[in-house]
């Protein structure tokens, strides 16, 4: 107990000294080895954003009042820890909150929107060196890199919503109740998972009508028909290897690899979606998204400059005409982001960049679109950043919405 104490102490004190110091090299969390060996051990990993949003294009409140056009929130913010007894087993647990802001908190912090909630709650047992199974609440995804995408280290101001493609609908904020696989053979690295859909979904009050499916495929047709989903997701790393001990996939290395990856993923929900037939019936229909993408940083030449560029093409099929909330639409997604680095002998990084994506939306025969352009400031790589971006969305034939963001982000 006496030199477990110790070992805390120093990596408390260690902590202390690189928060302290924003040192550049700090890699962040608290790893505590819990033998001589290292093989126990458990690592805490905490951080948070917060915003400052300005959008002069708000809607009137529920009580028919102007908003205001400048608001703040925080976006998220999160604790994660995982611990391994040996090298055969580990646990991972990861709980917070997002977007927390004047209009869902509450008086005594006892409100749905104020309470913490575990995002991931996994176990996990090695086959072998380079594979090995898990269950649990997980976030080994399917679809594209987006859809697996870390929360500390994206590149742009948010992830592509629409590539987050089951949130709400078949899982619980992206995570489904299931188990999987993952592993490596050599350069190709996969996962795949069997899961169960959530039957309280985002339309856990809808009915089918109009000839236009809703997702409740499991609420109205019985889990037995139309309760489980399966997902995978294979990339090649043609360059550097990147690590896939966790689930969570890098936005931007600063360019401190050198990664070219090329992925395909899927994601199947038999019956997971209802529409009515000609009689009134309910009749399930299979949800099936699949994607192709690829992920490129690297360093260029001296000085620290590097790029970072991705392209994803999604094709959803949600049901006949399915749309919901100008977020979830059958149709197809076309999604690009550059970055660049700019080369400094300084510690601190800035990072202009831009990202496009078009929607099609068959139910409205219509497009969406999206793009943005802004700057990350790098203070202590991603442990502590600035990012402001310009958004602008149009959605349809509504009016397009322009909205500022000013982000600050630690991560320790």
């Amino acid at each position: 107990m006496k030199k477990l104490s110790i070992v805390l102490i120093g990596v408390f004190c260690t902590f202390q000294l690189c928060f302290s110091q924003g040192a550049p090299d700090y890699t962040g969390g608290m790893k505590v080895k819990l033998n001589e060996e290292g093989t126990k051990y458990f690592r805490i990993i905490s951080w948070a954003q917060f915003w400052a949003q300005h959008n002069s294009d708000r809607p009137l409140d529920v009580n028919g009042n102007e908003q205001s056009d400048l608001n703040f929130s925080i976006r998220r913010a999160r604790v994660l820890m995982y611990a391994q007894l040996n090298k055969k087993f580990m646990i991972l647990t990861h709980f917070g909150l997002n977007s927390l802001n004047g209009d869902n908190l509450s008086p005594t912090g006892k409100g749905e929107s104020s309470q913490l909630f575990f995002h991931d709650v996994w176990g996990e047992y090695s086959l072998s060196k380079n594979h090995a199974i898990g269950g649990g609440l997980h976030y080994w995804n399917g679809i594209s890199r987006a859809n697996n995408q870390s929360t500390l280290n994206i590149m742009m101001l948010d992830n592509t919503r629409q590539a987050w493609a089951t949130i709400g609908l078949s899982d619980q904020f992206a995570r489904h109740m299931g188990v999987y696989v993952k592993g490596k053979f050599d350069k190709l690295q996969y996962r795949v998972s069997i899961n169960d859909a959530v039957t309280n979904n985002l339309q856990a009050s809808a009915s089918p009508v109009n000839g236009a499916a809703i997702y409740s495929g499991r609420r109205l047709l019985g889990s037995k028909d139309a309760g489980r989903t399966y997902a995978g997701y294979f990339d090649y790393n043609f360059l550097d290897q990147e690590s896939n001990f966790l689930p969570y996939k890098v936005g931007t290395y600063l360019g401190t690899k050198k990664v070219f990856n090329v992925g395909a993923g899927f994601f199947l929900h038999p019956k997971g979606s209802v529409s009515l037939d000609n009689n009134s019936n309910l009749e399930g229909e299979d949800v099936s998204i699949f994607a192709v993408d690829a992920f490129y940083d690297a360093p260029l030449g001296e000085n620290g400059a590097a790029i970072t560029a991705y392209g994803l093409a999604q094709f959803n099929d949600y049901g006949n005409n399915f749309t919901l909330g100008q977020t979830y639409e059958t149709g197809t997604m076309l999604h690009a982001h550059l970055g660049y680095v700019i080369p400094s002998s300084n510690s601190t990084k800035f990072q202009p960049y831009a990202h496009f994506t078009t929607r099609s939306i068959d139910a409205l025969d219509d497009n969406a679109n999206q793009f943005g352009i802004g700057a990350n400031a790098y203070f202590s790589g991603h442990h502590s950043k600035l990012t402001l971006e310009y958004q602008n969305t149009k959605y349809a034939n509504n009016d397009a919405v322009g909205t500022i963001t000013l982000q600050a982000m630690i991560y320790l």
